[in-house]
């Protein structure tokens, strides 16, 4: 019985969680992962990383999203389960991105990995030195949410 209780959580665990997004980030998303350069196997991965989520994200109006999804120009606080260590930053386009403002492109790998997450989930991926876990712990701003829609 312990055996097939194993078994069960190995397999609950390996279950995606829901992504949701909103209409006008898919579009946005789609048209950045198409003409997205790449120049190394790392952002190769990403965007197929991201491709793969886009197709199975649950695709909602924006005035429906709910607030502590992880939407373009969110800001979110993580925190990183290895270390420990938090941090906050705001997921944005390539084109807005800015390292030492705490605005990270959503085609970097941590921008990539919570779009369309929830408050609560872990998210992982593969960086050079190994796996990354991070746990969204809260949305601080949306923009859906705040009704700052651009669409």
């Amino acid at each position: 019985m312990i055996k097939q209780h194993e078994e069960y959580n190995m397999i609950k665990q390996n279950v995606p969680k829901e992504i949701l997004i909103t209409e006008a980030n898919l579009k946005r998303l789609e048209g950045i992962i198409q003409y997205a350069p790449i120049s190394n196997e790392h952002q190769k991965d990403n965007l197929e990383r991201l491709s793969e989520d886009l197709e199975r994200a649950t695709v909602v109006d924006s005035k429906d999203i709910p607030p502590d999804v992880v939407t373009i120009n969110s800001t979110l606080q993580i925190r990183d389960l290895d270390s420990g260590e938090e941090m906050m930053f705001t997921v944005v386009l390539p084109s807005n991105a800015d390292v030492s403002q705490g605005r990270i492109s959503l085609l970097a790998p941590v921008g990539s990995a919570v779009v369309g997450y929830r408050s609560g989930d872990v998210v992982e991926w593969c960086v050079p030195a190994g796996l990354k876990r991070l746990k969204i712990e809260r949305v601080l701003y949306q923009p859906e949410a705040a009704g700052d829609l651009d669409e």
